[in-house]
């Protein structure tokens, strides 16, 4: 079945230096507009970002410095009657994870270009979260799905541990590229530019940096020196307990280098 539309919608995708919205930048935006007869018009142009693109950032899109040194920053494609603000006014939005990323990145570059994405009265279709909904990760889902059975005595205790002990194994089965140890798996499943498990952590240019809360973005370097209570606090409520070494490192001056 046909999307049925009453105005376009624009599914775009952002590659960027980062994923700090406040101190990234755009160095990718494709877009392709799909009109209510059908119609599409697509739209792929790079950016100079005007600041250094980390070499973690090139290792997963593949865009270098080099690759957008002649290239306009995005405030100068922004505006005019052609330009990414007016392409995209009055548009319903779709795209695999726009709503945590894509929107925020593109709403704040066009800000700093004096222009503005309306998100009002618009719709916004984000595929990964209807692949979430339609598909549950639950247990009982992937019970189903990697052991062709349904999960009897579901949340009884036991019975939720062996059939977890049921799905990881076949899930090593199933995907040749999975790895079979536990320290493997742990890697696997992190975020590649992760210090600690749930990434509060991240590698940046070659520095540790804080990916949450009010110092979002500011390197461990920095907060050392500006702000050592901020690391103290981190450490005495274990906000980061597989990593904790990390932070006390940082309060003496130590810090880590990247393994390359």
């Amino acid at each position: 079945m046909p999307l049925e539309l009453k105005r376009p919608i624009i599914f775009f995708d952002i590659e960027s230096t980062g994923l700090d919205t406040e101190a990234d930048r755009i160095v990718e935006l494709a877009a392709v507009k799909v009109f209510p007869d059908g119609s599409r018009e697509e739209r792929c142009k790079r950016f100079n970002p005007l600041i250094p693109i980390p070499k973690e950032a090139s290792a997963v899109h593949g865009i270098t410095d080099d690759d957008v040194k002649n290239e306009p920053p995005f405030y100068k494609v922004a505006r005019g009657e052609k330009g990414i603000a007016a392409f995209f006014r009055n548009c319903d939005l779709g795209g695999f994870n726009i709503v945590s990323f894509d929107i925020p990145m593109l709403k704040k570059e066009l800000e700093r270009a004096d222009e503005a994405l309306d998100l009002t009265d618009i719709a916004v279709v984000d595929v990964m979260r209807i692949f979430k909904k339609m598909e549950p990760r639950t247990l009982e889902a992937a019970v189903r799905f990697y052991c062709n059975r349904e999960h009897e005595g579901a949340h009884a205790a036991l019975a939720d541990v062996t059939a977890t002990v049921d799905v990881l194994l076949a899930q090593i089965a199933r995907y040749q590229d999975l790895p079979s140890t536990p320290d493997g798996l742990d890697k696997v499943v992190r975020h590649p530019e992760s210090v600690d498990r749930n990434g509060k952590l991240r590698w940046a240019g070659g520095e540790v940096v804080v990916a949450f809360g009010m110092h979002k973005g500011r390197t461990l370097k920095y907060l050392a020196a500006e702000q050592p209570d901020y690391i103290r606090w981190m450490i005495e409520n274990k906000v980061i307990e597989d990593a904790s070494h990390v932070l006390g490192d940082a309060l003496i001056g130590r810090f880590p280098a990247k393994e390359s």
